[in-house]
């Protein structure tokens, strides 16, 4: 049974979820990986529906701690930043009608931000940048792409090594000026959002992690899973200094309410659907 007394003194961490159709019927997903790792953190995480640009509406955006722009097989649309789309590849156009107003709330009101994987091409985008659709056929670059025949704890492997910037936002959390770091993505950023800060980069000059300058929460994006690996120390790190983030923005909306304050009944527990 679930200690609500425990519960009702965490952040309250908002996770976007995908438009996924399941044995004909639709569903609204987010994998466990990303659920455990911040309810590990001190969290507790809600799920939000794919639903539209209506999530975005003040009453939610009031009650959340923190926003988690999740990982997804899907691409953001080319259209939001202003390219032909490719009809070979998976899109989730409920998703991002979602998560782009979500975005633009979430920063507007001081809530933290960690972006992962798709959610650092969203974060890009919804502040004016661009996107390559397929990083592996630019000149130069390296095919950033899992091996799909191969188990997923291999697919989610680190594979190769990004470096820091220094003394940028990560390399203050992390402690380090380079690691290695998992790759499953197609898309990856071209032309940074207005504001975004790089924070890591790939042997072959590819953006792997950003920040927002100047925000009033923390706004981090980075290209591959820490949710995989919290149990190693970097992967930790970061969900740990997300957790702190949330935590001083709870203490704030505390302070601004002049009372306690207690995060809606959630029930016995968040579905959630694994992957």
């Amino acid at each position: 049974m679930t200690d609500n007394r425990v519960d009702s003194q965490r952040p309250l961490v908002g996770l976007s979820a995908c438009a996924v159709d399941l044995d004909g019927v639709p569903n609204h997903v987010c994998r466990a990986n990303y659920v455990r790792a911040i309810h590990e953190a001190g969290c507790l995480p809600i799920i939000l529906p794919a639903i539209g640009p209506s999530i975005a509406r003040p009453e939610l955006v009031d009650i959340l701690d923190g926003l988690i722009l999740t990982g997804s097989i899907s691409n953001v649309d080319p259209a939001r930043y202003q390219q032909p789309r490719d009809h070979s590849k998976a899109y989730d156009e409920a998703r991002d009608a979602t998560v782009f107003p979500l975005i633009s709330a979430a920063i507007e009101a001081a809530i933290p931000v960690l972006a992962i994987c798709r959610g650092l091409h969203e974060l890009n985008v919804a502040l004016g940048g661009s996107l390559f659709q397929n990083v592996h056929d630019v000149a130069g670059k390296m095919d950033h792409r899992e091996d799909e025949t191969q188990p997923r704890s291999i697919q989610y492997a680190p594979v190769h090594r990004v470096r820091l910037s220094a003394g940028g936002v990560l390399h203050r959390i992390l402690g380090c000026r380079q690691l290695k770091v998992s790759s499953l993505h197609w898309q990856g950023i071209d032309r940074p959002g207005d504001g975004l800060a790089v924070e890591a980069t790939a042997d072959d000059g590819l953006i792997e992690a950003v920040s927002l300058r100047d925000a009033r929460a923390a706004v981090i994006g980075v290209q591959w899973h820490p949710e995989w690996f919290v149990g190693d120390r970097d992967g930790l790190k970061l969900f740990q200094h997300f957790a702190e983030a949330c935590q001083q923005r709870r203490r704030n909306r505390s302070a601004a309410h002049g009372r306690a304050m207690t995060p809606p009944v959630i029930g016995m527990g968040t579905p959630v659907v694994a992957g």
